[in-house]
């Protein structure tokens, strides 16, 4: 039944709609423009769930892509050189959408916590009519992300995020809003430079496919995913092709570097993480459910297909670099968390502490760790949307998350220190919660290659109870100030999320199959083609 509509389309694209909606609302009615973003953020998430429930692992997600033409330019055909019955050259940009064992866990991510986070919008209290077309527009760019399978497209959407995003901290943000919304622009917009170098040399060394025409050869680019691989696995590509310029050794490197530092910036590692800091500690509780949630998972999504499938060789020699970075971050993060006295920035350290994590996984360059990487970043997804959820309760409630101005909070908010007590356990991967599933399996896959490096990186975890525990219990138990006695317990709109939330980061933990097997078959034949590539 799916495969007869264009799904994809429609999960990326109904957000926008929802923002053109939006806009035509009458800017005083709060209520009507929250539920209709609410309404917009769920309709994708059911649709998201529909493809989940209908996807075949095994055939993979072919029968879902959608592609068309929206743009082709005739190049010069003496500046390219043309030889061998070359007679003229293309570029094409394509409409190229589609869905993989890859792909499908993190728009499932972006579905949840988009919805999530629409539900935590009831904490906005100014200027709704510009705060709820960002926020959609903002998931349409999410979803592209995720789905596009072409680089320019993947690009455009990338690049669709920062601006909303900028708004939504600088506007509804805290005390330091502008200020952590302007660093945030200056990190990711170089990013966003690099990689576009990067895409560039991609789509002038490998984007290449002949296609024969009345008037002879014309060798059409485009920053076609599918094609590049193709190219890829063979090597004599470029001769069959008509003497195209191929990836040569340097400009190979090139690339490799660039999109490493364009997605290590998102990601992000050490030492591109102090735009993070701000962001998490300056930025409505709402918007930082979907930055730490989801926006960071676009810079994991990057490395691995981008990076790690489209450079086997150049991340098998970089390996050792990445499993150091990865371990950096890890033990960077969980000691200055443990220093902390503001909760929010326990939570940022904690997920620059995670995502060392994620890289560990990548550096492994094998299918365990590949999964673990992308497990631990749909758990830590969870787990931070609904940690900052609780922040945002908190807030609201106290004007304060500083450890030493909060005690013993379970006295009057007996539900919220209970979810908060859960989502902490599962942050420093307590088994039978998701977010021991992705780290043992990231560990899992570096240990065959790199068992000190694992070992070291353990410690991480040793850490993670120290801050996480540390945190947790001085909100929740202690001596309490007479002033936080008559405190409200989270209303229906927060109670909801928090329990969704919860439920689905005890799911993963105990039922993890749901994720791993749709994993298993999205790497199993790219893992192959990368391991036969390695040293090219």
């Amino acid at each position: 039944m799916l495969e007869d509509i264009p799904v994809l389309s429609l999960i990326v694209w109904l957000p926008l709609l929802g923002a053109v909606v939006t806009l035509l609302m009458p800017k005083q009615n709060a209520r009507l423009l929250r539920w209709t973003a609410i309404v917009f953020s769920v309709v994708p998430l059911v649709l998201g769930l529909l493809l989940f429930a209908s996807y075949e692992p095994i055939l993979g997600g072919g029968a879902y892509a959608e592609h068309g033409t929206w743009l082709s330019v005739p190049l010069n055909a003496e500046a390219w050189s043309a030889s061998q019955g070359v007679t003229s050259y293309r570029l094409v940009f394509n409409y190229l959408l589609g869905i993989d064992g890859i792909s499908l866990p993190l728009v499932l991510l972006t579905g949840i916590v988009s919805t999530m986070s629409a539900l935590a919008t009831v904490h906005i209290h100014k200027r709704w009519k510009t705060f709820y077309p960002l926020f959609l527009l903002l998931q349409t760019g999410m979803y592209g992300v995720f789905l596009a399978r072409d680089v320019v497209l993947f690009f455009i959407f990338f690049e669709l995020t920062l601006l909303p995003m900028f708004f939504l901290i600088g506007i509804w943000g805290y005390f330091g809003k502008e200020k952590a919304a302007n660093r945030f622009l200056l990190y990711n917009g170089l990013g966003s430079a690099v990689m576009l170098l990067g895409f560039l040399i991609l789509i002038a060394t490998l984007g290449f496919s002949a296609t024969q025409t009345a008037g002879g050869v014309e060798l059409v680019y485009s920053g076609s995913y599918d094609t590049m691989l193709a190219n890829l696995a063979d090597p004599n590509a470029a001769a069959n092709a008509g003497g195209a310029m191929f990836l040569s050794g340097n400009l190979r490197w090139a690339a490799f570097i660039l999109l490493l530092i364009a997605f290590g910036i998102k990601l992000p590692f050490f030492p591109f993480h102090t735009w993070m800091l701000k962001v998490h500690t300056e930025a409505p509780p709402s918007v930082v459910m979907i930055h730490s949630g989801i926006l960071l998972k676009m810079g994991v999504y990057g490395l691995i297909r981008f990076v790690a499938l489209l450079f086997p060789g150049q991340i098998d020699s970089w390996a050792p670099v990445l499993a150091t970075l990865g371990v950096i971050n890890i033990l960077y993060g969980a000691i200055l968390a443990c220093a902390q006295k503001e909760f929010k920035l326990v939570l940022a350290y904690s997920s620059i502490s995670h995502m060392g994590i994620v890289l560990l996984g990548i550096a492994s360059l094998n299918e365990t760790g590949f999964e673990g990487a992308i497990y631990q970043a749909v758990s830590h997804g969870l787990i931070s949307a609904l940690l900052f959820l609780i922040v945002g309760s908190l807030y609201e409630r106290t004007g304060t998350t500083r450890l030493d101005e909060l005690g013993g909070l379970a006295r009057s908010l007996p539900f919220t220190s209970g979810i908060l007590l859960t989502a902490g356990l599962a942050s420093l991967g307590l088994p039978g919660l998701s977010g021991f599933i992705g780290e043992f399996l990231s560990f899992l896959g570096l240990f065959d290659t790199w068992k000190w490096l694992t070992a070291i990186g353990v410690l991480g975890v040793l850490f993670a109870a120290v801050y996480v525990l540390r945190g947790v219990l001085a909100m929740i138990h202690g001596p309490m100030q007479e002033k936080w006695i008559g405190l409200k317990e989270a209303r229906f709109i927060e109670a909801l999320p928090m329990v969704a939330l919860t439920a689905l980061i005890v799911l993963l933990g105990v039922y993890p199959s749901l994720l791993t097997d749709l994993m298993q078959h999205g790497f199993d034949g790219l893992l192959k083609e990368l391991q036969t590539r390695v040293g090219g």
